[in-house]
């Protein structure tokens, strides 16, 4: 994860207290498996055969897929499993180099270097039930959380939104719970209006319902814009990109400021067609990054003056009192103080 200012390592079950977390974890690919079409998953285990840090449903890691590449991927596996942890990568036509290195580079038996698990997006286990929505490779967490849920014998029903079955990820493992009514498929055949009626499935809410969504922008927005009535601590998201209503472009219209470096006194010019990240980066300092959207959290920084404008999908409002995505957010007050 990212090597600025101090470096330090990130537990999952701890929350976010230092501003970079690095890679501690050298796994070996044990299987590669088909599970859909463009879709490989990765059973990853410790070189040295050693149990892995435990995690929660929800949780992903930060694998190093080649120099300066970082990506995050969701654990897919039960989390009571101590010895391996399972991704699932879906090999996309317009990759930003993670998941064509995976799926073209890396073979059983390659070393890859990861985080420990980080987990923003927590089951609530004081919820009466729980509301599943995975669309496409967005699956992967809801995975582990369906193992965990069923561990725990707590209500859910999960609705898995696909093009087809063949496109359909972990569709031999769900289908048992299909049969129980806890799993429900939806195949549009490439149009969303033929699949699921988010709009009518999540018209009404049930007091002690929570919802869990991830996959890609269009369905995390339609989602999001059929649950604008729920309760905001009810609903949960994890996402894969930028939501379509969430875009923020680097326009001239966008507010210059300056961003001060705590540790040397540092000051730069943030311009309004620049990021932070970007102008760190021209001055010297060695950032690594991920998505540079807002919503994987790897360039978390800790501020120490200034008021942010965050614009991420990632922290909550007691982060945000601490933590800033410098690769999305802007800066309210003329200068925004890093503690880097």
């Amino acid at each position: 994860m990212p090597i600025i200012g101090a470096a330090a390592q990130c537990d999952e079950e701890v929350a976010i207290s230092k501003a970079v977390c690095q890679p501690t974890l050298r796994l070996s690919v044990r299987s590669i498996t088909y599970e859909a079409k463009d879709i490989l998953s990765f059973e990853l285990v410790d070189s040295e055969g050693a149990s892995l840090p435990a995690f929660t449903a929800g949780a992903h890691i930060d694998v190093h897929v080649a120099d300066g590449l970082i990506r995050q991927y969701s654990l897919c596996n039960d989390p009571a499993e101590r010895g391996r942890y399972l991704i699932a990568v879906l090999n996309e036509a317009e990759s930003r180099g993670g998941s064509l290195a995976l799926h073209k580079t890396i073979q059983e038996g390659d070393l890859l270097e990861a985080s420990k698990p980080q987990n923003h997006f927590r089951l609530n286990y004081q919820a009466s039930r729980h509301m599943l929505f995975a669309g496409g490779i967005g699956v992967t967490p809801i995975i582990s959380m369906v193992a965990e849920l069923e561990a725990r014998g707590a209500e859910y029903l999960m609705h898995y939104c696909t093009r087809n079955p063949e496109m359909t990820a972990f569709k031999r493992l769900l289908d048992p719970l299909a049969e129980r009514g806890k799993v429900r498929f939806h195949h549009d055949g490439g149009k969303p209006s033929n699949g699921l009626d988010l709009a009518s499935t999540l018209r009404e809410y049930v007091p002690g319902d929570h919802l869990y969504c991830c996959g890609p922008a269009g369905f995390m927005t339609a989602t999001a814009n059929a649950v604008a009535h729920w309760p905001t601590e009810a609903v949960h998201f994890e996402y894969f990109s930028t939501p379509d209503d969430k875009q923020v472009d680097k326009t001239e219209s966008e507010t210059p400021f300056q961003v001060s470096i705590a540790s040397t006194g540092d000051v730069f010019d943030v311009p309004a067609n620049r990021t932070i990240i970007e102008v760190l980066r021209e001055n010297g300092y060695t950032v690594e990054t991920s998505c540079e959207e807002g919503f994987c959290g790897t360039c978390i920084t800790k501020y120490v003056e200034g008021v942010p404008d965050h614009r991420d999908m990632v922290l909550d409002d007691d982060d945000r009192s601490d933590f800033v995505l410098i690769c999305c957010a802007r800066s309210k007050t003329p200068i925004l103080v890093l503690d880097l």
